[in-house]
């Protein structure tokens, strides 16, 4: 069988590759027919693979199993091919709604990465912990900016878009003479103190936290916020940080419930309200990094906002919207941004998303391909931890019926569509379509 490495073609920012060079080099030198399709934009030129002795060509539809990044065009799929990309589909979005009937028309198969997942439920292929990364320099950038429009001189506009860098080392390196600024001089007055909250612990917080933590930082618990934030004498030359879980977010409907996580999970907002707005009026930025659907409560409502800027401009001047769920935990991600045109403000006495840094209402940073604004990095990872799948994909035998299908646990957990069928734990998606 032939692997094709497709162009990515929903979004001139995307800069990924799910195979790096020398991957690929690797898996064709142990026997694996891979060519890349030519593409403009990549991190990784079309020389770059050349020079690797990689064949890149045009056209792509002699191959058998073809991987990208993101959803590809309707057009593109052929009868019986094998395509693993991140589709978006999982949820019933109804944007990619047409995609999937066209696979399913084709009799073609469909591996999502987003769900490629150990017997625990873990993912195995993710760019989480990168979205994070980039996330946070985009967010405390925007503060930067943010505080600048608001006429308040701050140790933050030195610092760029993620995108900007040559790497991420590069934004780092800024982040240190941050660092070293607030030590020597403070946060400004206006500002302090300066809590930045996380809601979550996983992937995308840690790396997010991992970059806040080139700073001076001083870890409280969520139960100590409200005696910081009316505090003059707490120290100027740190931030504070403040890591929310489930518990800290919601709280049992019934008075005399108490919190449990796995019934939290189960029964959602059914039994759970929100217990969030307690803090959101004592931060500085909300960066927001949970998985969230439906069944569960919001960080931060519609309404909320509206009378936050009611009573006069808040403390909270940006939301990172890291996860970006339209409308979901943090409502007033009204829309996605990408890299080009990455932020605007929620007019709260509106509701309209005004584009960039001035207006009543929270900066909103919701890029929705942050991993690409640090693309060789968050490629290597990528690729380095795919690779190995490689020969679970080449060695099944695709003709047979899907109980008899040869695939490990892992990858049978992320098959969406199998000759064009809905597998077993993705039929729920048939009401969507």
């Amino acid at each position: 069988m032939k692997i094709g490495i497709r162009k990515e073609d929903k979004s001139i920012w995307e800069r990924r590759v799910p195979f790096v060079p020398d991957d690929i080099r690797d898996l064709r030198n142990r026997g694996v027919d891979m060519v890349v399709q030519s593409s403009p934009y990549r991190a990784f030129s079309d020389e770059a693979f050349s020079r690797k002795g990689i064949p890149v060509q045009e056209d792509v539809n002699d191959c058998d199993i073809l991987f990208g990044i993101k959803e590809m065009p309707k057009d593109v799929f052929q009868t019986g091919k094998i395509y693993i990309f991140f589709s978006h589909v999982i949820k019933g979005q109804s944007y990619n709604m047409p995609m999937l009937e066209r696979m399913m028309s084709r009799k073609a198969t469909l591996f999502d990465y987003e769900k490629i997942m150990d017997d625990q439920g873990r993912r195995l292929i993710f760019f989480g912990r990168h979205a994070g990364l980039a996330g946070m320099v985009n967010t405390l950038w925007s503060l930067g900016e943010r505080l600048t429009v608001e006429g308040i001189a701050n140790p933050f506009d030195r610092l760029r878009q993620m995108r900007t860098y040559g790497s991420l080392a590069e934004s780092e390196a800024v982040l240190r003479e941050i660092a070293g600024d607030i030590q020597a001089k403070g946060v400004p007055e206006s500002l302090h103190p300066l809590i930045i909250g996380f809601a979550g612990y996983g992937n995308v917080s840690a790396g997010a936290q991992e970059i806040l933590d080139f700073l001076p930082v001083k870890e409280i618990p969520p139960e100590e916020l409200a005696a910081l934030s009316s505090n003059p004498s707490a120290p100027r030359n740190s931030i504070f940080k403040v890591v929310f879980k489930e518990n800290h977010c919601v709280r049992p409907r019934a008075a005399d419930a108490e919190f449990d996580l796995q019934d939290y999970y189960r029964r959602g907002k059914d039994a759970y309200e929100s217990a969030f707005d307690a803090y959101l009026p004592r931060l500085s930025v909300l960066v927001n990094c949970v998985y969230w659907d439906e069944r569960y409560p919001r960080l931060m409502t519609l309404d909320q906002c509206r009378k936050m800027w009611q009573a006069g401009r808040p403390k909270l001047r940006v939301i990172g919207d890291i996860s970006c769920d339209i409308g979901g935990a943090v409502e007033c991600t009204v829309k996605s941004t990408d890299p080009g045109n990455p932020v605007y403000v929620f007019e709260a006495a509106t509701g309209k998303a005004i584009d960039g840094f001035k207006g009543e209402g929270p900066v909103m940073m919701a890029v929705d391909i942050l991993p690409t604004e640090i693309p060789r990095e968050s490629s290597e990872y990528f690729s380095s931890v795919l690779k190995p799948f490689i020969p679970d994909f080449l060695n099944a035998d695709y003709s047979v019926p899907l109980e008899r299908l040869n695939l490990p646990p892992e990858l049978k957990r992320s098959l969406i569509l199998y000759q064009g069928e809905l597998t077993p734990d993705f039929r729920y998606l048939e009401k969507f379509l």
